[in-house]
């Protein structure tokens, strides 16, 4: 069934945009009158796709972007639909008319009609993988296999769910102290900019000498009126530089190394690395995706280059026949801790529960490591926010105090 972009006018005279599912566009004029809605444009959705590699490309990319939590809220609507024992297409197609992202309607529908042609569900999504990652789409493809999509599916909603929480408590956690580092940079700027210079004229009029330290904010506020645009070249070409730099393996290898090693960061890091890991390997080996195919999966979304060779090194041992935890443990990179239970899993045959735990501590140490972090941040940058701002004031008022000291006098 054809997809169509339409604007028209409702009842109450106000401009409307959506997208909408018809046989054909006399069927959306006459669907749309129905919900009190005059059809003034449209098109068919699929001749303004571009098909590359399988993909659906939109225009607006800032409109038409859909969110980890939308995939979720999709995921968990498509298990329940399932579980209740509808047919998948009925299910595709009341996930259309539900949900209200733009981007994912249509990807939604595409899915559908591949469905309906005869794909299995998990190479219609493999097409769009900008929606649902190489995880996703393995994950569903192992619950079609076992005829268990509906567990698979419910499953992969608590997954994203906690995906979606943990980005959520450290975007939160950072909001402060990334917001009072803004206003610190904005109030420096502003009296830099505009109070210093207004005060040095003073001190020019004067024709007195000044102490060093004004003369160095005088200099270097100068410099910063002069030649900002110079400064800004300079910062630009050094966040380039370090990005290529980057980019290169020796760099990347070195920048990861060293994150890993930073004090605090580093072990934050390596909490949700080790987090991200365990649950993610527990998730997909409980719904059927085979240990090898889960761990070439999973090495994508750590994130350090040092730990994905962990993991690759590790699923070439495993191939030769040998344990997961043996590899991991020999690395280093792993906490004792992980290795350890990770055995005992092994040994048990309770290797996904055991994973499941070792995600779960390792949340709890993530939120209150940000936790931590974020309550030492705040008064620090306090802490430099004044020093940074009385520094100023005091660079300012010092020559006037000795004005009127040599007036008293």
């Amino acid at each position: 069934m054809p997809v169509y972009e339409y604007t028209g006018v409702n009842s109450t005279g106000k401009k409307v945009r959506g997208v909408f599912d018809a046989e054909s566009a006399r069927a959306l004029r006459d669907q749309l009158r129905a919900q009190g809605i005059f059809l003034t444009t449209h098109n068919e959705g699929k001749a303004k796709r571009e098909r590359k590699r399988g993909e659906i490309h939109f225009e607006n990319p800032l409109r038409d972007r859909v969110s980890l939590r939308d995939v979720a809220v999709m995921t968990r609507q498509l298990g329940t639909l399932q579980r209740a024992g509808i047919p998948l297409v009925e299910c595709l197609t009341a996930l259309v008319d539900q949900t209200e992202n733009e981007a994912l309607k249509r990807v939604i529908s595409d899915v559908r009609q591949k469905v309906n042609e005869g794909s299995a569900l998990a190479t219609a999504m493999g097409d769009h993988p900008k929606v649902f990652t190489p995880l996703y789409v393995n994950m569903i493809r192992a619950g079609e296999s076992s005829g268990n999509l509906d567990v698979v599916l419910l499953r992969l909603t608590d997954f994203l769910d906690d995906q979606v929480r943990l980005r959520g408590d450290v975007s939160a956690a950072l909001f402060y102290p990334v917001a009072m580092l803004v206003i610190t940079l904005l109030i420096v700027g502003v009296l830099m900019v505009v109070v210093v210079p207004r005060v040095t004229q003073l001190f020019e009029d004067q024709g007195q000498a000044l102490p060093l330290l004004t003369t160095i904010l005088i200099g270097f506020s100068q410099l910063l009126g002069r030649y900002w645009w110079l400064m800004g070249m300079f910062i630009a070409g050094a966040v380039v530089a370090f990005r290529r730099w980057k980019a290169t393996p020796d760099g990347r290898e070195k920048w990861d190394r060293f994150t890993l090693r930073v004090p605090v960061f580093g072990s934050l890091q390596r909490r949700i690395a080790v987090s991200r890991f365990s649950k993610t390997l527990s998730t997909m080996l409980a719904s059927g995706v085979p240990l090898l195919t889960a761990l070439d999966i999973i090495k994508n979304i750590l994130g350090n280059s040092i730990l994905i060779r962990v993991v690759e090194q590790a699923r070439l041992n495993i191939r030769e026949g040998e344990s997961i935890a043996g590899p991991l443990r020999r690395s280093g990179e792993f906490p004792p801790m992980v290795t350890h239970m990770i055995a005992v899993g092994e040994r048990t045959g309770e290797l996904e529960t055991m994973l499941g735990n070792v995600a779960e501590a390792y949340d709890y140490e993530v939120q209150q490591s940000v936790k931590t972090m974020t309550g030492l941040l705040q008064p620090v940058l306090i802490v430099v926010m004044g020093v940074m701002v009385g520094g100023i004031v005091f660079a300012i008022l010092l020559p006037i105090l000795r004005m009127n000291e040599g007036i008293v006098m």
